[in-house]
């Protein structure tokens, strides 16, 4: 019988991803990181692995709001930058993102919200300069698998420590962390417009997601075999259109072969090749 609660041994989850933080930062020769910090659990976790990891007087958080961002996210930011003594800053996004809005008035919410994550990638990257850190990634594996991030924005990032947990277990080791209770316990947004909710835009908890995730991806089940195991056809399939349809955004951008040795393709290396 397959165990679908998605238990995970937080303490060593806690051991490999500071471990891989701390060795994917300084293998390189750097010492420091920079992460957005949204209010949301996902940066809250992957700020606190890394200060654990590289020592909070390494790791800078930086909050992004728009005028239009909850208050509670910004608030909630400062609890984790309060509880872990982190360095912080506030840069507001409003008016780099506001002139491109006014373009189009009839612009779409979504096409806001992808200007906005992209927006905030470009202030996250020149405090890299600034900080001289790498930008940590917040995304988790339910959000990589589904899609449901903006490419060349929230997605990106140098490495991502968080990216092999599904949200449930970002739940768990955020528990294990003692990541402040209000980030726990509030409903998951990207907090893009008001009342925006993930899982009001994706059509399902990630409860429900999660589990069906964990069969088709980790256990390789089929979507017959994940109908026999009590999922709803409907619902299989809407999941494994999104996984399918968001394959690109979980790639490089493929490279159009000439010669003998495409970067990519046959000139591969070890990521700390050279250092």
């Amino acid at each position: 019988m397959i165990d679908l609660s998605l238990s995970i041994n937080t303490d060593l989850a806690r051991e490999i991803l500071t471990g891989f933080i701390r060795s994917e930062v300084t293998r390189i020769g750097m010492s420091h990181a920079v992460i957005g910090l949204s209010g949301g659990l996902d940066s809250a976790l992957s700020c606190a692995l890394a200060v654990e990891a590289l020592g909070v007087e390494n790791v800078l958080a930086v909050r992004m709001p728009y005028r239009a961002s909850n208050r509670d996210s910004l608030d909630h930011a400062q609890l984790l930058i309060n509880q872990l003594g982190m360095q912080s800053k506030t840069i507001e996004i409003t008016d780099m993102v506001e002139p491109l809005f006014k373009l189009n008035p009839q612009i779409s919410k979504i096409r806001m919200g992808n200007i906005m994550a992209r927006e905030r990638m470009i202030v996250l990257y020149d405090q890299s300069e600034v900080f001289k850190g790498l930008v940590i990634g917040t995304s988790n594996k339910t959000e990589i698998l589904l899609g449901y991030s903006t490419i060349y924005g929230d997605s990106a990032s140098a490495i991502n420590p968080v990216g092999d947990l599904y949200k449930t277990q970002v739940f768990q080791l955020a528990r294990a962390m003692n990541i402040p209770v209000p980030i726990i316990d509030k409903t998951p947004s990207a907090d893009l417009w008001e009342g925006q909710t993930d899982e009001g835009e994706l059509g399902f908890t990630y409860e429900e997601v999660d589990k069906l995730l964990y069969l088709l991806v980790d256990q390789r089940y089929s979507p017959p075999e994940a109908l026999e195991a009590g999922f709803d056809e409907k619902f299989i399939n809407a999941v494994t259109a999104r996984i399918r349809r968001n394959q690109f955004k979980r790639m490089s951008p493929p490279i159009a072969k000439v010669s003998n040795r495409t970067v990519g393709y046959d000139f591969l290396y070890l990521r700390d090749w050279g250092t």
